[in-house]
């Protein structure tokens, strides 16, 4: 037996697809695993099926996993696979659209029976009919290979069919040349109560690695070295771990109690997932019996001296708005993570969309202001769930917090920071009174506010002297007593209102990436939207384009600069995926002609996509 000769390559981007049965999620996490393990950069796109237990083998049923792999930096999980390793006939028809001529697929050859084309919609084979001569096609065996290897262990073949995802993450871990080591000890320790689960998982794997070193399909194995990284302790996260863990780091800066008041909703669930198994750190956590309750319970624990945290999608977000104007009259810290998914109502719960920026800004009865902060990738969410805390806290407001679906379930390599550089967060509690009656005596006003601020103070319950009240009716400015002055009344939408425009003051103010200094078009985005801007920049500043780039962190307020940043060009872009919000905010709030480039379909945008776009305004000019 002779090893094949190694090319190498500095980007290879892999899409997994197959039935949601076939444990394409779990393979892709692996080979993802293997690749950050090698010190590669990478950036993954998990693509769930919408369709809960849609039947198997047809295309609603089918489920994907694009990972890029590259030896220098990348901001995207790529445009288009290089290759497609397709499961079943579904797998494969489903992702066609997306593959470019020339590239590779490999394919699970003995899932193409009569049964299986006919409910993926194929009329013919189109492994036979001369489809797919346009492509690299590898037809190999998974299952009956699969079966064969795992016979020694005593798995029944349907059992061991169930084995052929690990047997095609073998084959491809050959074919790029990433370690076995570590998804062996892996298997070891997610299945070691299973034994003949892990054998026949670790034969499948084994058969797979030994099947490209053997068969004479391919000439040849691949390798992307790793890339270039600052020196430190890296973990592949997600942006939903990552979301989880900064809201953590929050609690420990500011001495506060987490609780977590949450009803379970994709794809925000795996937050509550992640911080009920983090006690240690102060994290409470509670699964409502739905949304309204699961914020009602965060408000309570504002109330109580902790920070509270709940965690939704779009339609849960809508079920919290009655229950965030109480928030927001009753100015306590409360960070409310909204987890964006496709809609509207139940819509494309498993796709990604960024469709509720004008709900968050505007979804709530009265004058209801609140700060808006987004994350960019999956490991700024750590940075961003920190910041929404220290302005929860620091203003005594309620915070939303927008991720998506994209970077909530996308992945990347993230350098641990070093906590002793992370800014503390002081909440500042009341301790004693701060008022002094006519007749000299001291009391307590919940809502006499910080002069810089105009945050009210924090006084939870139980402390002597510091006694108050709460709820949702008008509040007379200072006292906090129940009022019905209409006068107070507009004081007090002013005063709030001015406490969250105050914000912009304590941000920074918004960088210009313009390489140039003379560009004419400006790309400005929000969220997950800042991999494939930067892309799509990038490459048209390779072609010669001159165009500036920005991103927003803080959609609400806007940073004090934005308005100077958006008169210094001659046009403005603006990709979002909805049709159009923040290009509408911005259009109202600057007079500023920004032109939206949209896209509703719950993938995100490819560079390509964004380049053609930046290309078309360049052209305009």
């Amino acid at each position: 037996m002779t090893s094949k000769h190694v090319e190498q390559l500095d980007r290879v981007v892999i899409r997994f697809a197959g039935d949601s049965g076939d444990g394409m999620q779990l393979t892709g996490d692996r080979f993802t695993a293997e690749s950050a393990t090698l010190g590669n950069d990478l950036a993954t796109f998990p693509d769930y099926p919408a369709e809960i237990r849609a039947p198997a083998g047809t295309i609603a049923g089918v489920s994907a996993f694009q990972v890029a792999i590259s030896d220098h930096e990348i901001s995207t999980p790529g445009d288009t696979p290089n290759v497609l390793v397709a499961m079943n006939p579904a797998g494969l028809k489903a992702n066609m659209a997306v593959m470019e001529r020339g590239s590779t697929l490999i394919v699970n050859v003995d899932a193409f029976d009569d049964r299986a084309l006919a409910k993926a919609g194929y009329a013919s084979n189109p492994l036979t009919d001369g489809a797919l001569n346009h492509f690299t096609v590898y037809e190999v065996p998974m299952t009956s290979i699969t079966q064969e290897a795992c016979k020694e262990a005593g798995v029944k073949p349907r059992d061991a069919e169930r084995s052929k995802n690990f047997f095609a993450l073998g084959l491809v871990s050959w074919l790029y040349t990433r370690p076995t080591e570590s998804t062996l000890a892996w298997i070891h320790a997610k299945f070691g109560g299973k034994p003949q689960v892990e054998d026949a998982n670790t034969r499948a794997f084994r058969a797979g690695y030994d099947f490209g070193e053997t068969a004479e399909l391919f000439d040849a194995r691949y390798e992307v070295r790793p890339s270039t990284f600052e020196a430190g302790d890296y973990v592949n996260v997600s942006g939903n771990t990552a979301l989880s863990w900064g809201l953590i780091a929050a609690g420990q800066l500011s001495g506060l109690e987490i609780f977590l008041g949450s009803y379970p909703i994709t794809p925000a669930s795996d937050i509550l997932h992640e911080l009920s198994k983090r006690k240690e750190f102060g994290v409470r956590t509670f699964q409502a019996e739905d949304e309204i309750a699961g914020i009602g319970t965060a408000i309570g624990a504002a109330y109580g001296g902790s920070l509270g945290v709940t965690t939704t999608s779009g339609p849960g977000l809508a079920l919290k708005g009655e229950a965030l104007g109480l928030a927001v009259s009753l100015e306590l810290p409360l960070v409310v993570v909204d987890i964006q998914r496709g809609g509207p109502s139940t819509g494309l719960p498993t796709k990604t969309e960024q469709a509720d920026l004008l709900q968050a800004m505007y979804g709530r009865h009265g004058e209801a202001p609140l700060p808006i902060v987004a994350a960019q990738s999956p490991s700024d969410c750590f940075d961003a769930a920190i910041e929404a805390s220290r302005i929860a806290i620091k203003y005594r407001t309620p915070v939303i917090l927008l991720s998506d679906g994209y970077l909530g379930n996308g992945t990347e390599p993230w350098r641990l920071p070093d906590i002793s550089t992370l800014a503390p967060i002081e909440p500042n509690f009341a301790t004693e009174p701060n008022h002094t009656k006519d007749d000299g005596t001291q009391v307590f006003w919940p809502y006499l506010r910080d002069e810089e601020t105009l945050a009210r103070p924090w006084a939870p319950p139980g402390l002597a002297g510091l006694e108050h009240r709460i709820g949702g009716l008008e509040k007379a400015d200072g006292s906090g007593n129940v009022s019905y002055d209409l006068a107070n009344h507009e004081k007090m939408v002013h005063l709030r209102a001015a406490k969250i425009a105050g914000i912009a003051k304590d941000i920074a103010p918004l960088e210009v990436d313009d390489e140039t200094g003379d560009a004419e078009l400006l790309v400005i985005g929000w969220g997950s939207t800042y991999g494939s801007i930067a892309a799509g920049v990038q490459r048209t500043r390779a072609r010669g384009g001159k165009v500036a780039q920005a991103h927003l962190r803080h959609v609400n307020p806007f940073p004090a600069n934005l308005g100077e940043v958006l008169h210094r060009y001659k046009a403005v872009l603006v990709p979002e995926m909805n049709m159009g919000q923040l290009s509408k905010m911005i259009r109202a709030e600057y007079l500023v002609d920004a032109k939206a480039f949209t896209k509703v379909q719950g993938s995100p945008f490819r560079a390509v996509e964004m380049e053609a776009a930046i290309a078309e305004m360049l052209g305009a000019l």
